[in-house]
């Protein structure tokens, strides 16, 4: 069976890819009980670390609801970090809503509540993604 390869395009893989594996090492170090600033203190500490352009705690739009990160030279990836029990459809309509408020085509949900983390890629809704 032959993949259609330009409909499987990954979006920002090199930055993306060092993003994921930024987030293991932290969860690594802290474990899943730690608390969601202590995770983002860690990673931010680690993004300098790689000279990794970032942006911290950004309010998107009017609502008064603040990003965790948005990442890279051209602020290309938001990243929202969660220490819950179970990501659910209120985090990834989260991530979503802020997607959509801004231009950024590809955010990355990360629970670190997880035993094993395993981060989530949600492309913005509408978007063509070329």
């Amino acid at each position: 069976m032959e993949t259609n390869n330009k409909d499987t395009k990954v979006l920002y893989p090199e930055l993306s890819y060092k993003i994921v594996g930024l987030a293991f090492e932290v969860h690594n170090e802290l474990g899943q009980f730690a608390r969601e600033k202590q995770y983002a203190d860690l990673l931010e500490e680690k993004f300098k670390n790689e000279n990794i352009k970032y942006k911290r705690e950004l309010i998107m739009g009017d609502s008064g609801n603040i990003a965790d990160f948005i990442v890279g030279e051209s602020e290309e990836i938001l990243l929202e970090l969660k220490t819950v029990r179970v990501i659910g459809r209120a985090q990834f309509n989260q991530t979503q809503n802020y997607l959509q408020r801004s231009r950024i085509k590809l955010g990355i949900l990360i629970n670190f509540s997880d035993k094993y983390l395993r981060p989530k890629r949600i492309l913005r809704i509408g978007d063509d993604n070329s």
